[in-house]
């Protein structure tokens, strides 16, 4: 385990020689100061866990300004940072001062060994109860705006996903960065929220990212935080992903949707494994297990250069390809009743079977959405088919073909102008069958639509289609 470290800072060098010898035997790490102003400058540069200061310099012996000057500095810097303040000229006024300007405790000189200890390890708990604390709300916030993907119950009778997932199974065992490749929908972020259960980084964070959803202004904010003040709507430090993720896994889907701009800024942290928060330019450590995932053609895009190639190596230790639906003909019939009875337990609704003849229908279909396409479909049948038994009519599948050319493609778009519909209606429906048109490659849907990245990924937020 890491060595929590303290900055002293006090101008009396005996001071700092004892409280050195005293700190260093309870294994903490010691910066040694005599200046606020070597204080604030060293803070710009180190992070530390808890700073220890004197309330006076050499400017001012007894008044204890220098160090509320020096407190309230601090806390305009890092207002999560612990302070204890100590002064041999100790009075109530000063405690009450240096507590109102943000310092967590008060010692008077000379100090007894034990207080001290139990002052330090006291405050360094309570930050980092803190700091737990504030993680836990920036993370359900952000898992409050996103499903993450469930990853037990995994379905695979079929020979391809056997195969994949004993693969998956013995990659989790390492740390190396895994690529997945393969249609939209195909579950891809289910299995990379597998690999993190069956990998040693299980009991920390599994944090997924849609880089398709970050607009480009934010990416560093999204992806390595901010602090207080970086930038006009910076009200308050921000945890990013990659802090997130710490000692877990980081799942970034959607990887071809990285502007090249911020390819470099995401290459140098896997290079370096240090990235800065956006305002600090103190380093922080990035232990995480990249997983990432894209539907897109990478050589293709490599050719073509707006996807960096050392970026596809850093991230390409190894590529899996997830199977479509239609080369799982096996999975077909345990997912579907598999997603009728989840459905059937959410909405609290009896769920009805599925005919012979409608599992040879959905056999049959070439599934361009994929798993998705197929969960949207049994919970649609969950409430329109009031029969106990499913049939192959109930399905409508017949009225989209497999390989459907655009002629037909334009006529079910056409159904976009019946007069009953809402605007929101007809706009959910344009993307339904935009995305089915293009076989749920949400880079060509957007691009045919004519909207930029982000602005088709809230599209698809908005209507449930994410």
């Amino acid at each position: 385990m890491k060595n929590k470290k303290i900055l002293i800072a006090d101008d009396d060098f005996n001071i700092i020689a004892s409280l050195k010898y005293m700190l260093s035997e309870e294994n903490f790490d010691i910066l040694a100061m005599t200046t606020p102003n070597a204080v604030l400058e060293n803070l710009k540069r180190e992070s530390v866990d808890l700073v220890l200061i004197d309330m006076n310099f050499q400017q001012d012996t007894t008044s204890g300004s220098e160090g509320l000057q020096l407190v309230a500095a601090i806390q305009q810097f890092d207002d999560t940072l612990p302070i204890i303040v100590m002064t041999g000229w100790a009075t109530i006024d000063i405690a009450v001062d240096a507590m109102r300007a943000g310092a967590k405790d008060f010692i008077q000189k000379p100090w007894n060994n034990e207080r001290m200890l139990s002052a330090i390890n006291t405050q360094l708990k309570l930050a980092s109860i803190d700091k737990k604390c504030q993680r836990l709300h920036q993370e359900n916030k952000l898992l409050r705006a996103q499903t993450l993907p469930e990853s037990n119950g995994i379905i695979a009778q079929s020979p391809a996903m056997k195969t994949l997932l004993s693969s998956l199974e013995e990659l989790a065992k390492s740390d190396m960065s895994i690529l997945l490749t393969g249609d939209n929908g195909t579950g891809k972020s289910m299995l990379a929220a597998y690999v993190h259960q069956c990998s040693a980084r299980a009991d920390n964070s599994f944090v997924p990212v849609n880089m398709g959803a970050i607009p480009e202004s934010l990416f560093e904010s999204e992806m390595f935080g901010h602090t207080k003040g970086a930038f006009t709507d910076a009200k308050e430090n921000r945890i990013g992903r990659f802090e997130m993720a710490e000692q877990g896994t980081l799942f970034l889907d959607e990887l071809a949707n990285i502007p090249m701009a911020q390819q470099a800024k995401l290459l140098r942290v896997l290079e370096e494994k240090k990235f800065e928060v956006v305002g600090s330019s103190k380093s922080l450590n990035a232990d995480v297990r990249i997983i990432s995932a894209t539907n897109c053609d990478l050589a293709k895009a490599i050719s073509e250069q707006v996807f960096r190639q050392d970026l596809y190596y850093r991230l390409n230790t190894i590529q899996l390809r997830v199977p479509s639906l239609r080369e799982r003909i096996e999975d077909i019939e345990p997912l579907a009743k598999h997603f009728l009875q989840t459905f059937s337990a959410k909405y609290n609704l009896l769920a009805p079977e599925l005919s012979a003849e409608a599992i040879d229908k959905l056999q049959q279909y070439s599934w361009p959405g994929n798993i998705r396409e197929l969960s949207h479909l049994m919970e649609k049948l969950l409430f329109t088919c009031k029969k106990p038994m499913i049939s192959a009519r109930d399905l409508l599948l017949e009225n989209i073909l497999p390989g459907a050319n655009a002629e037909e493609f334009n006529v079910t778009e056409s159904s976009t102008q019946n007069t009953v519909l809402s605007l929101d209606e007809i706009e959910k429906l344009a993307l339904v069958n935009r995305l089915k048109y293009h076989r749920g490659n949400a880079t060509e849907t957007a691009k045919s639509l004519g909207l930029s990245r982000s602005g088709f990924y809230r599209r698809m937020s908005k209507y449930g289609l994410d």
